[in-house]
């Protein structure tokens, strides 16, 4: 297993760490297996997405803020945060992806996101190789 350091620079923010992921099972000894890549905080997420037209991430961020905004009357949580711990809840803490002859098993538009809800921060992943 493997935690890995990111900086955020933005409120929200989709962050692509594909290449982080597939460059720690490079350095392994797994072929084939699975990999879980894991998020750290209850205010960001990890999730797997198209990584070709950046307007993807765009419109996921917007779309969420639709859904959780940042304000809201009701919200009783004092940090202030609410809508970053529904957006966590919602696009998940966790992925799993499927390791094949030492290459993640992602299609062709896909990438692996951390994505920051409650930024900016100093923010830590895990990922850990099954064999």
């Amino acid at each position: 297993m493997k935690i890995f350091n990111i900086e955020t620079h933005r409120r929200d923010e989709m962050i692509d760490i594909t290449d982080m992921v597939q460059d720690f099972v490079d350095q392994s000894t797994v072929s084939d297996g699975l990999v879980i890549i894991q998020s750290l905080h209850t205010t960001a997420g990890i999730t797997v997405n198209e990584n070709a037209d950046p307007d993807v991430k765009t419109d996921f961020l917007m779309r969420l803020d639709e859904v959780y905004p940042w304000n809201h009357t009701k919200d009783l949580h004092m940090e202030g945060n609410t809508a970053s711990h529904l957006k966590t809840s919602t696009v998940g803490h966790s992925q799993m992806v499927i390791i094949d002859d030492g290459r993640l098993l992602l299609g062709t538009w896909q990438g692996v996101y951390f994505c920051e809800f409650d930024g900016p921060r100093q923010r830590r992943f895990a990922v850990k190789i099954i064999g």
